[in-house]
């Protein structure tokens, strides 16, 4: 455990700090900022690193743990150290466990098993009763236990009725619901994003259309409820334009996209590598272009990983026979970097995978100023690197990323009195 810190001439990253953009030394005393100044002296144990950045410490907001129920693919603690790994001090994990985590218990079990953890765990509940669609979950109960938020993950709720009750339930103890968009019947069996790579390459397509209709009722039942809802995993530009007019509209919807799906498109699947095969489709470059327009202006609010482990003989078979997912957690920030540092202010990168998130959750900011607890992130946006299978400590290496350039890359993590190095 290091509680004490000096972290010398890093350049601050965070908008709500008095010294964003300001090049400081930090000073961290059993676990708080007690000084930031142009030059600090001390005896403490020092960080240094070329072209250094701090910022609040990062926070994932969507990742599959796995536990209890799949541990061979992932458990609570080989998430928290993929985590960290990536430069992450937060990450909110989803209920697609078994059992499924749709009440207090789970809750518990998973706060309980990131207890010692330097990564704080936000543990999401279901929305619906095993996440089958049909009755909602005892969303209060997982609330007062500590839920962050819930969702039934990539188990599109079909029933409106269903989740118009459980945005009104939510809104009663100001709970988020994030949500997943997908329907089922237009969906029906596809492989890879519908178009010309799938027609191509004889593999069964899924339509923008499946997103984008579920995107619609969903902001029509937002705005009928005059409740908040999250869109998680938004890959079309039609998706995107439906959510900025939403929001011009005063409806309130928050939304995030994947790091994944703002490097790749589908002309990668055309190796038939099962490494690329997630849920949604990797989808064409002008839906890249269009997200990467969501993020500068603001519709798209959160960059996920959508850490989701799948085993080898889950991945290494026939592509239509192979389960969907792509870990992240590792990999996170040099992929969204390489894909937005020419597009997008650092600043708003940043604000992605640190601000943003923990004020659509309702958490607490850990400002980068004296008297606040150290939460903290230290990375390097220029670094260069080769991303390869040593760089995963997830269970599972399911990652089309492995010996791809990357640009940017998270150095440390300061948090729970605790200097970590990625």
């Amino acid at each position: 455990m290091t509680k004490n810190l000096l972290i010398k001439k890093a350049l601050v990253i965070d908008s709500k700090s008095i010294h964003n953009g300001q090049t400081v030394d930090i000073l961290i005393e059993n676990g708080k900022i007690v000084e930031v100044k142009k030059t600090i002296v001390s005896k403490h144990k020092t960080f240094a690193a070329d072209n250094l950045h701090v910022s609040q410490g990062w926070i994932d907001m969507r990742a599959n743990f796995c536990d209890p129920g799949y541990e061979h693919k992932e458990d609570i603690q080989s998430g928290l150290i993929a985590a960290q790994k990536g430069g992450f001090t937060e990450v909110a994990v989803m209920p697609s466990t078994y059992p499924v985590t749709d009440s207090k218990s789970g809750i518990e079990y998973m706060l309980n098993a990131a207890r010692e953890s330097s990564v704080n765990l936000l543990p999401i509940g279901a929305t619906s009763q095993q996440m089958k669609g049909d009755c909602i979950a005892e969303m209060l109960d997982m609330k007062k236990a500590g839920a962050a938020a819930f969702s039934d993950d990539k188990r599109s709720i079909q029933n409106a009725e269903l989740l118009k009750t459980a945005l009104l339930y939510a809104k009663s103890f100001d709970g988020l619901i994030i949500h997943f968009p997908n329907d089922k019947s237009i969906a029906g069996k596809g492989q890879v994003n519908e178009g010309s790579t799938s027609t191509a390459n004889g593999l069964l397509g899924l339509p923008s259309l499946a997103e984008e209709l579920m995107v619609a009722r969903d902001l029509f039942l937002a705005e009928y409820c005059d409740s908040k809802i999250h869109l998680t995993c938004v890959s079309t530009a039609k998706s995107v334009d439906l959510i900025r007019n939403a929001k011009a509209k005063g409806i309130k919807v928050t939304c995030d996209t994947t790091a994944h799906h703002l490097l790749l498109d589908d002309s990668n699947i055309a190796t038939f590598d099962t490494r690329y095969k997630t849920m949604p489709p990797l989808r064409s470059k002008n839906d890249i272009k269009a997200l990467i327009k969501g993020i500068n202006d603001g519709t798209i609010d959160v960059i996920v990983s959508d850490h989701t482990p799948e085993d080898i003989e889950s991945k290494k078979k026939e592509f239509d026979l192979a389960k969907f997912g792509i870990i992240g957690l590792e990999s996170a920030f040099g992929v969204l970097n390489t894909s937005l540092s020419k597009y997008v202010d650092l600043e708003k990168i940043i604000n992605t995978i640190s601000i943003a998130p923990r004020t659509i959750m309702g958490l607490e900011a850990p400002t980068i100023e004296v008297g606040n607890a150290a939460n903290i992130t230290m990375f390097n946006p220029k670094k260069e690197w080769i991303f390869t299978e040593s760089d995963i400590l997830s269970k599972s290496k399911n990652s089309p990323f492995i010996g791809s350039s990357l640009e940017g890359r998270a150095l440390a993590t300061y948090s729970g009195k605790k200097l970590s190095f990625c």
